[in-house]
């Protein structure tokens, strides 16, 4: 699994560290902990695993953003994800949080550094720095949607999901861009039937099958399918949302996910794609990386598509609510915020998007205002549907806990192998939301 798909997944993982929350709340008083002299630098706390954000930063400080950086120097510290949350803990409790870090492996911490002062409330910073409007909106519902309704983070990386298709495969089999389920339904049985593999998936990482169920909930009962969920108002175990299921469980019943699905793993998953072998791969757009290089691409970018996860007859789901994700999120120390590092914050929410976009390729959620030239169509596509997308919804375990997250991807193999029926699997992952 790429680096990348690993952040948008760890996101919504709580670590070990996140159990001494109620030490940190004692910590930060909850009053924001006093005054701090005024930063001699621009600190940025990043992972060490994300090497994008920091070199798109660095890359700023010496082109667009070099007088913000001459009155206050970019300094870039990194600290291996898995330390993180307790390294965020610590600085908090020492009111030594930088002006922008990485916001913790899972939103829990954040909205309790927020409670205790050491949180910038970034949408007020934004708009006061006249920037607010450099934000997709799609990023910015994706963000909100995580943190409660509050935007306490900014978009350095931002990914929608839905359906890469082959569209030589599709033309040479007479397929149209399937529009409902029911058309990808044929779209799959036509493919089958000329002996190819209509969906490739990872069953070994189990998410790239469950983000299937949560598609199709989305579609048939609305955007807010899961947050009832989460809310206590619904239940895995509806019949509803069995459904959604019995739906995906019947894909793999009939073999459309092509033999041992529970033992590929995402890089197998990809290459089937990228050869030829299957028609459709339901990914992230962090995949255009990949659809770009082609040492990895056999089909050729030119062949690639990109549609929505398809209605559902009757639904209360659009086609244009995406799901989507902002990767490690990073957010602002409240008490560096200075002239100078405003002025830093506007330069970034101004040309970050089209640095990234140039220099690496990445789609993040700031809007690109330097023109840049796609690496191919299907890259153009995505950017569109982000900059069009007004309303985006989550994935199946983001509002999960760690023990559901795990046991929701451990058990989705036996899904579409037929070893686990589409009730038995609901009532398992429902039962550890229960004893969360």
């Amino acid at each position: 699994m790429p680096h990348r798909t690993i952040r948008a997944r760890r996101l919504i993982l709580a670590s070990a560290s996140v159990m001494s929350l109620a030490l940190l709340a004692t910590a930060c008083g909850g009053s924001g902990g006093g005054t701090s002299a005024a930063p001699k630098d621009f600190e940025y706390l990043s992972v060490t695993e994300n090497t994008t954000t920091r070199t798109a930063l660095t890359s700023l400080s010496t082109t667009t953003c070099k007088a913000e950086n001459k009155a206050l120097p970019l300094k870039v510290e990194t600290i291996p994800q898995a330390q993180l949350d307790q390294k965020l803990q610590l600085l908090a409790g020492q009111n030594a949080l930088p002006s922008m870090f990485a916001a913790g492996n899972a939103p829990a911490l954040t909205k309790q550094l927020a409670k205790g002062g050491k949180v910038a409330d970034v949408e007020m910073e934004l708009e006061r720095l006249g920037v607010l409007d450099q934000l997709e909106p799609a990023a910015v519902s994706t963000i909100k949607a995580l943190y409660g309704g509050k935007l306490m983070a900014l978009p350095y990386e931002y990914n929608i999901e839905g359906f890469f298709y082959n569209k030589k495969l599709f033309q040479e089999n007479g397929i149209a861009v399937p529009g409902t389920w029911d058309e990808l339904i044929v779209a799959a049985d036509k493919l089958n039937a000329k002996g190819i593999q209509p969906f490739s998936a990872s069953g070994a990482q189990g998410w790239p099958l469950t983000r299937l169920i949560s598609g199709y909930l989305y579609r048939s009962l609305g955007p807010d399918a899961l947050d009832k969920v989460d809310a206590g108002t619904a239940k895995l175990t509806d019949p509803n949302y069995v459904k959604a299921a019995e739906e995906v469980a019947n894909l793999g019943k009939k073999g459309y996910f092509g033999k041992g699905v529970g033992s590929i793993d995402y890089d197998t998953a990809m290459n089937q794609f990228l050869t030829g072998k299957s028609g459709m791969f339901y990914m992230g757009s962090w995949a255009l990386a990949n659809i770009a290089d082609p040492k990895q691409n056999k089909v050729g970018a030119e062949n690639v598509g990109f549609m929505p996860f398809p209605a559902v007859k009757g639904g209360a789901g659009s086609n244009d609510q995406y799901p989507s994700n902002i990767g490690l999120a990073v957010t602002l120390g409240s008490q560096n915020l200075n002239t100078e590092t405003g002025a830093w914050v506007s330069c970034i929410a101004k040309n970050f998007g089209s640095t990234a976009l140039k220099d690496h390729g990445t789609i993040t959620g700031f809007k690109v205002n330097t023109p840049v030239k796609d690496a191919n169509e299907v890259a153009g596509t995505v950017r569109k549907t982000i900059s069009s997308s007004k309303q985006n919804v989550l994935w199946f375990e983001a509002l999960f806990s760690t023990k559901a997250t795990t046991i929701s991807n451990t058990n989705a193999p036996g899904l579409v192998n037929g070893s686990v029926s589409p009730k038995q699997f609901m009532e398992t992952v429902q039962s550890a939301l229960g004893s969360q």
